[in-house]
């Protein structure tokens, strides 16, 4: 019997700027449903079919939270199985909106690079 296990990685945010460097003072992370990208891996384990996936291996989905909250520009940078990927990008286009990162009190774009490792154990 296989048993497939799905480990979220930490997320790595990124403001979206041209050229902008930034050094951490007043940012603000983006939230989701309150809470952050544990919060966030919740919402795609809830959503993901894992009948998909048929293998073992690593995808890294790429999406940007933009000022109004909504993820924008979703794409998969690294997959293994293009039905597994299918089903990610279906996952995301479900998410509910995101209360925008912020710096000095205004909302602020940030993009997301989102891995997900999917394993098979057997019992």
């Amino acid at each position: 019997m296989l048993v497939l296990a799905l480990i979220s990685g930490v997320a790595h945010a990124q403001i979206s700027g041209d050229g902008e460097v930034y050094l951490n003072g007043d940012r603000i992370e983006a939230k989701f449903n309150g809470g952050g990208m544990d919060q966030f891996s919740n919402f795609v384990r809830k959503n993901f079919d894992y009948s998909k996936v048929k293998k073992a291996g690593k995808m890294v989905a790429s999406f940007t939270i933009d000022t109004d909250g909504k993820l924008k520009n979703i794409k998969l940078v690294e997959f293994f199985d293009s039905e597994v990927a299918v089903e990610m990008i279906r996952v995301l286009n479900l998410s509910p909106n995101w209360q925008p990162a912020q710096r000095g009190g205004k909302p602020i774009s940030i993009n997301i690079n989102y891995p997900m490792v999917f394993s098979t154990k057997t019992k």
